[in-house]
Parts: C-alpha cells; sequence; structure tokens
C-alpha cells in the first residue's frame, strides 16, 4: 500500500489524523524503505494505530519490565482490579492456559500483552456476571413468581393494520426465548382457523401452521414452559378443529390435565413444566368441577352449553370500528367444552378490582390489563397491584392505538411484578433493548425470578412510593476511551463520527436518570473523553443499566451507533467484555468493564465495540458505593 492508499483506508476506518503523523508511522513501518506498506510492515503499522495507551498504563502497573505478567503479577491484578479474592490463584493459570497465545509463554506462566488484551476481550473479562449466565435462580417457584418473556399479536411482522402475519414472527419469537406467545384466532375458510388481527387488513395464515411453527421451536433456546395466550374467537364448529390442531400437532408437549392428576394449591413451577406448552384461555368450569368428573361425559351441544364468551372476554380490543363492535354485540360466540378442556392452570378471567378478585377467582385464573389500565393502577393502587401479582397471574398488553407496533416502557410493569408484560417484538428500540437486556440472565430462558419483595404476600412495597428498607447504592461511572467506534453513515466516505457515550438507569420512577458525556469532535478512531458520570439508586433490585453511543449531530438528533443492557444485580466488578450486540443485523456492540484503582481510577472500566474489523471499543470505569437508604 502506498502512502495514499493507506490515507484512504484511515478514512474507511473512520480515522481522521494529522497527516504528518501518519505519515511519520508509515515511514516508521516501512522497514524495506521501498515506499509501500508489504506483509508484516502493514502488520506493523496497525499495531501502531491500534495501541492503547490506558490498557497498556494499566498493563506496566503490575508488570515488573512491562513485557509480561508473571503468574504472581496476573494474580495481583485479579485480586486487586478484578476482585477474584481466593480463587485468583487457580483461575490465572487457567487464563495464562487460554489466552497467552505463545506456547513458551504457556510453559512458563506468563501473560503477555497480546494475551493479556485476549483476556479482557473475552467471555472471561464480561461485564455480565458469569455465574448469571446459566440457570442460576431457583426454578422450582410457582410460575407467578418469575417474569416472564412475553409478546404480543406474535404472528404480525410489520403493523397492526396492515402489516403481514406470518409463522416467522412466533419463530423469531421464541428463538429469542420469548415463553408467551399470543394466537387471534378466527373462522376461515374451508373450516379451517385462521390467525390474524381481526377486522384489519392483516393477512391471514391458518392456525395448524402456527400450532405447527410453535411445536416445532418452542425448545429450541430454553426447555422452560411456553405459555399460549389464545384469543378465541371461532364458532363452535372450528373450536373444535382449534383442540384437534393443538392435541394431534403438539401431542405429548401440550398439557391437557394437572401434572398428577390431584386439584393443586399453587401453580406449578416452571422445573415441572419443563418441556411443556400450556393453553391461556377462557374455560367452561372451574379446574375444581373438571377433576371431580369421573369419567368424560358426551359433549353437549351448543344450544345446551348456555354458556357465551361474551362475560368472560379479555379486555383486549380487537375491533376497530363502531360497526364492528355492533356485530360483536349480535354475535355471541359458545365455548367448546373439548377446548374449554385444554385450558388447565391458566384460566383467563375479567378483572374488576383487586378485591373482587380476591374474593372471588382463584390462583389458576389469569387476568389481562391494558397499558393504560395498568398504569391507573399502579398509580393508584400501587401495592395492591404487587400483592395482587403475588398470588395471581398478569398480563399486560400495547395499547390498541399502537398502531404502528410500537412499544410501552416495560418496566414500570415489572416494578409492580406483573409477570407477562407483551412486546411487539418486531420493533427494535429502547424497549425492546429493556426487554432483551433482562432476559439475557438466567440462560436467557424466558423466565427471571422476581425480588423478594415482589413475591412476599405480605409486601408493602409501592413502586411509585419506593420507601421501604433497601439499601441504596450509588455507582460511579468514568468514560475513559474508545477505539474504532463504527460509522453511522457509510455512505459519506469522509464523514468521521463525533461519539459521545450516555449512560441510562431505568427502574422505580426516582432511579430512572441518564448522564452523557460531552463528545469528542471528528474522531471514531481513537476518542477520549476521562469523564465521570454518577448515579444513585434507591432500588437496585430492579435497575436496569443502558449503555449508549452516539454520534453527535448539532444539526439533528444524534445518530445511534449501539447499546448494551443488563441488569444492575449481574453487572461485575473488575475487568469485563460484554457480548455483541447489534443495532441491526449489520452492526453488534461489545461492553468492557475493567477496574483501575481508586487512586487513579474508580475500580471498574467498560468497553463498547462494533461489529467492525479489527473490533470498536469504548472503556469505562464503574464503581459502586453502597450508600443508606435515606441520605445515600
Amino acid at each position: 500500500m502506498t502512502f495514499g492508499e493507506v490515507q484512504r483506508l484511515l478514512h474507511l476506518m473512520n480515522v481522521e489524523m494529522d497527516q504528518d503523523h501518519a505519515f511519520q508511522l508509515f515511514q516508521r513501518a516501512d522497514a524495506s524503505q521501498s515506499g509501500t506498506l508489504e506483509g508484516e510492515e502493514f502488520v506493523e503499522f496497525y499495531k501502531s494505530l491500534t495501541q492503547r495507551p490506558e490498557v497498556q498504563e494499566l498493563f506496566e502497573k503490575f508488570s515488573s519490565d512491562g513485557q509480561k505478567l508473571t503468574l504472581l503479577e496476573f494474580v495481583d491484578f485479579l485480586q486487586e482490579e478484578q476482585k477474584e479474592g481466593e480463587r485468583a490463584s487457580d483461575l490465572a493459570l487457567e487464563l495464562i492456559d487460554c489466552y497467552e497465545p505463545s506456547d513458551s509463554g504457556k510453559l512458563r506462566h506468563v501473560l503477555s500483552m497480546d494475551g493479556f488484551l485476549s483476556y479482557l476481550y473475552s467471555k472471561d473479562g464480561d461485564i455480565f456476571n458469569p455465574t448469571c449466565l446459566p440457570i442460576y435462580q431457583d426454578m422450582t417457584q410457582p410460575l407467578n413468581q418469575y417474569y416472564i418473556s412475553s409478546s404480543h399479536n406474535t404472528y404480525l411482522v410489520g403493523d397492526q393494520l396492515c402489516g403481514q402475519s406470518s409463522v416467522e414472527g412466533y419463530i423469531r419469537a421464541l428463538k429469542r426465548g420469548c415463553r408467551c406467545v399470543e394466537v387471534d384466532v378466527w373462522d376461515g375458510p374451508s373450516g379451517e382457523p385462521i390467525v390474524y388481527h381481526g377486522h384489519t387488513l392483516t393477512s391471514r395464515i391458518p392456525f395448524k401452521d402456527v400450532v405447527a411453527a410453535i411445536g416445532q421451536y418452542a425448545f429450541q433456546t430454553s426447555d422452560y414452559p411456553v405459555i399460549l395466550s389464545l384469543e378465541n374467537h371461532c364458532s363452535w364448529e372450528q373450536q373444535e378443529i382449534i383442540a384437534r390442531h393443538l392435541t394431534e400437532i403438539l401431542g405429548n408437549q401440550l398439557l391437557s390435565t394437572t401434572l398428577d392428576g390431584h386439584l393443586p394449591t399453587q401453580l406449578p413451577s416452571p422445573e415441572e413444566l419443563r418441556r411443556k406448552i400450556l393453553v391461556k384461555g377462557k374455560k367452561l368450569k372451574t379446574l375444581e368441577e373438571d377433576l371431580e368428573e369421573e369419567e368424560e361425559e358426551p359433549e353437549s351441544e351448543p344450544e345446551e352449553a348456555e354458556l357465551q364468551l361474551e362475560a368472560q372476554m379479555e379486555s383486549e380490543p380487537q375491533e376497530l370500528s363502531p360497526r364492528s363492535k355492533d356485530k360483536k354485540k349480535k354475535s355471541k360466540p359458545i365455548l367448546c367444552p373439548s377446548l374449554s378442556a385444554l385450558v388447565v392452570y391458566l384460566k383467563a378471567v375479567t378483572f374488576y378490582s383487586f378485591t373482587h378478585s380476591r374474593e372471588h377467582y382463584r390462583f389458576y385464573e389469569t387476568s389481562s390489563f391494558s397499558e393504560a389500565k395498568a398504569k391507573s393502577l399502579i398509580k393508584e393502587a400501587g401495592n395492591e397491584f404487587v400483592l395482587h401479582n403475588t398470588w395471581q397471574l398478569s398480563r399486560v398488553y400495547p395499547s390498541g392505538l399502537r398502531t404502528d407496533s410500537s412499544n410501552y416502557n416495560p418496566q414500570e410493569f415489572w416494578n409492580a411484578g406483573c409477570q407477562m408484560v407483551a412486546l411487539n417484538m418486531q420493533t427494535a428500540g429502547l424497549e425492546m433493548d429493556l426487554c432483551d437486556g433482562l432476559f439475557r440472565q438466567n440462560a436467557g430462558s424466558g423466565y427471571v425470578l422476581k425480588p423478594d419483595f415482589l413475591r412476599d404476600a405480605q409486601s408493602s412495597f409501592h413502586p411509585e412510593r419506593p420507601i421501604s428498607p433497601f439499601k441504596a447504592q450509588t455507582l460511579l461511572i468514568q468514560v475513559i476511551s474508545g477505539q474504532q467506534l463504527p460509522k453511522v453513515d457509510k455512505t459519506k466516505e469522509e464523514s468521521i463520527v463525533d461519539p459521545l457515550v450516555r449512560v441510562e438507569i431505568f427502574g422505580v420512577r426516582p432511579d430512572t436518570s441518564r448522564q452523557e458525556t460531552s463528545y469528542v469532535e471528528n474522531n471514531g478512531f481513537n476518542p477520549y473523553w476521562g469523564q465521570t458520570l454518577c448515579f444513585r439508586v434507591l432500588v437496585p433490585e430492579l435497575a436496569l443499566l443502558r449503555f449508549v453511543v452516539k454520534d453527535y449531530d448539532w444539526k439533528s438528533r444524534n445518530d445511534f451507533i449501539g447499546q448494551y443492557t443488563l441488569p444492575w444485580n449481574c453487572m461485575q466488578q473488575g475487568e469485563p467484555v460484554l457480548p455483541p450486540l447489534a443495532r441491526t443485523p449489520a452492526l453488534a456492540a461489545f461492553l468492557i468493564l475493567s477496574p483501575a484503582p481508586l487512586s487513579r481510577l474508580p475500580p471498574h472500566t467498560l468497553a463498547l465495540q462494533g461489529w467492525h474489523q479489527p473490533p470498536s471499543s469504548l472503556h469505562l470505569c464503574a464503581h459502586l458505593h453502597p450508600g443508606r437508604a435515606r441520605g445515600g
């Protein structure tokens, strides 16, 4: 490569460098003095570009010769910076054997600078605490004790009015760990039920195709139970077909009776329901009545059933016009016993009040709430909502006005202990970032155990007034530097990003806040900020951290570069690296958390990397300080 070609490459790599300095690096690497860089010469030039002074400083702090870390020096680093404690000695040997590139280094139990960098960017250096990656929570509690990853109108891959319905919506949701999918079923032609958003122009797909997709993909990502939230709008005859498809296609996967054949006293656990699909929907009788029947009775005719769904219909709106509402009043569908029998632990009932639920409903009955209704209840009776969710499942769904398939912020409903907070998973953005962040833990199983105070039947917690005796904490994050952040607009070859870093906290209302650094002008290659951000959090058990990198633009909104979200209780002290996160399928990001001593820097450092060759990164430092609930 000639120097002119190198200059063009630097622009493509998002680098704006002084021409004299770039030429100096070029000449230094051109050992053959040929005026071009070839082979190893280019490697040396690249290394000179990608040096990390802040990482080199940390390395040299523990290295006696600045060239390597001996076993004892690496143990010191793990204990002082990574807070590894007594396991540091054994861990140091494992890490050297895994990340030291030279065989001689492995034999001598030393770690070179290249090995040190490899470790920092590895899964072992992840900000996400590795103990939270596998199944680490108790999975033997009743279902209502967990947050459950949930999807709204899962069949839609576009908007709510004219969007496409596709089995791909179910496949995508299940493969990303979703455990509650929604199916709106209507009478179809030729006697086959169809799935679509009723009274809209969305396309239609056969119900049996949806069931087949669910059966095939339900347990590819997680073995824990899948809830099929059934919105039934069909005639008696097609309900029978629905029941037949469910039983024949799903087979043993479908839960059609209680686990032991006896009347339960609480909901079963995710562990007990492994690889089972549960139907949530209307039911003719109580579970007690079903179990009391000694043998199956012949199916009654529609005239004899005399049970209308209208009185039990969930509050979720399907009709969008007065005409369709008139049709609903005239048409009073009747529930087919064979379909009713498939609803076991998740009988859908209408919510009237918390008092009514306590006095008339059972633990296996569940209610759905529109986002507006749920928000109102949280504001007016937040503690009652928390207590309601300690014994019964709740599902929250987006407003019917969200015709563009936008999402609400799920955090405020999680704060009240709502288990199934359904989102339009086809719509990327902040809300899905939070959802992915919460369910990243626990092996991405789609089930996360709620905090103790949201599972306690005597809890006094109020999400709008969190004055419970929890220990507040202070988080200090020092944003240090970045390297090779990707371009936002790749169509502009001369464009260089002006990056800034925003750190956002989501939790109870007093904890929700954001702060950001200043921007670094024309430098996406190696920006340096060196700024400290400080947050005080009252209820860390509910907090999510979101790190966002943006390209400053004084003329319009700042452009999004990348983000990473994780739960507060999964953040690890030390110098960890975060796995890639996609802005789109073509752009991913990493975060690295690494510590530094308090005399120099707060004891954490984070780095955000983009899907780019070589990887881009963002270095931050974070430090947690426990504090009193009042006064900090």
